[in-house]
């Protein structure tokens, strides 16, 4: 106890004279330190977003890589359009019925006059029965009619009959006459009738679609929402033609007969020579082009209505040897440049110019063709400037 009341406590008091200043101004100096380091963040921030907003952008023109022909340094112009079947027809009933049979599926081949549907008939078999049994009714009393007219005729000669029962013998034959003929006419109408419960092909081609099922409705004018206007569309696949658009201002370039190159693009490998088969006397104000349609000098399945093609309109037809070069890839020559001893393209990626090396090949008019570092499709930088560099956006 004695030794606890001994202890020195000075050495436990807190010196303020170590204190270089008031609370106040510690807690000032570090909000100012703050402060401005929140300025210089948002000053740089600042500059980066002004430079991004308003500096001049590098404004460019794309080009596309593109599969090119050999025939194209004797084409005069370009244009494109689609595969279209000149004979096509949605094939419709000539009544209304429910369709009891359908006999092809799309793809199938038919022949004019083939049955393609048949809609159901017992009601006009119906009619047509009755209306052979009326006459055969009207033949069976015409033999009678014919006997009673040759006795009162007989009689009348002799004297033994009067002239008033000799005319209704008369009139009563040619009443049956007459029958017949009307029996007659309902039999020609009954078989028109069920000839129209048969839908059949109006010429060779293909099935393109299948429009309506067995059980459905089907009427010529599609009369209501529950019934088919056409059951089945065909095409004449020997009459496929490709549909170009041509300008206004070039349409006096082109001629009938005119030579020309097709290039579908679902197979861009494949050319098919054409020629001008028709301008349409007609322009299209709102396009403000003229139909231009170019016929095929022969073609492969392949070729199928409704396919996007090209068209290349020709000075010349093409010779044996360009025929058989393939279609190489090309861009246009402004597009390739020299940089530090290579030659470059610049393709466009998320924005941004990516600068990419390539080997070139000939030059056919203002394309240049590209052997390597491309493909078909990319988007590359047309017309490029010194001001063109990697990263610029």
């Amino acid at each position: 106890m004695m030794e606890t009341k001994n202890v020195d406590l000075s050495a436990l008091r807190i010196n303020r004279a170590e204190e270089t200043g008031p609370p106040s101004s510690r807690l000032n100096l570090r909000t100012i330190a703050i402060t401005v380091g929140v300025l210089v963040v948002m000053a740089l921030v600042g500059m980066i977003g002004w430079n991004r907003l308003f500096s001049p952008a590098v404004e460019v023109r794309l080009a596309t890589v593109s599969l090119t022909s050999p025939s194209q340094s004797n084409a005069i112009l370009t244009a494109s359009g689609y595969v279209v079947a000149q004979r096509k027809a949605a094939v419709a009933s000539k009544t209304t019925g429910r369709m009891v049979y359908l006999g092809v599926v799309e793809g199938d081949r038919v022949v004019k006059d083939q049955v393609l549907a048949r809609l159901e008939d017992s009601d006009i078999r119906a009619q047509l029965d009755q209306a052979r049994a009326n006459l055969r009714l009207n033949q069976a009393d015409l033999k009678d009619a014919e006997q009673s007219l040759s006795r009162q005729k007989e009689l009348l000669g002799r004297g033994l009959t009067s002239q008033a029962e000799y005319d209704a013998a008369e009139a009563r034959y040619n009443r049956v006459l007459a029958s017949i003929e009307v029996a007659k006419a309902a039999i020609v109408s009954a078989e028109v009738a069920l000839e129209y419960t048969l839908v059949r092909a109006p010429f060779d081609g293909t099935v393109l679609t299948k429009n309506a099922d067995v059980g459905e409705i089907v009427s010529p004018l599609g009369a209501s929402s529950t019934s088919r206007a056409a059951v089945v569309t065909i095409a004449d696949m020997t009459s496929l033609e490709v549909e170009a658009d041509v300008s206004e201002s070039n349409i006096e370039r082109i001629k009938p007969n005119q030579p020309c190159e097709i290039t579908l693009d679902a197979y861009p490998e494949q050319r098919y020579e054409g020629f001008v088969t028709k301008i349409v006397p007609t322009a299209d104000r709102a396009k403000a082009t003229v139909l231009v349609k170019v016929g095929f000098n022969s073609y492969d399945s392949r070729v199928l209505p409704e396919m996007s093609a090209k068209v290349l309109f020709l000075t010349k037809p093409s010779d044996v040897a360009t025929q058989n070069v393939r279609p190489f890839l090309t861009v246009p020559s402004a597009a390739v440049v020299d940089r530090d001893g290579r030659k470059v393209v610049f393709l466009v990626r998320e924005n941004l110019a990516t600068e990419i090396v390539v080997s070139t090949g000939r030059q056919v008019g203002s394309l240049v063709e590209i052997t390597s570092g491309l493909n078909a499709g990319d988007k590359v930088i047309d017309k490029v400037t010194h001001e063109i560099n990697p990263g610029v956006f």
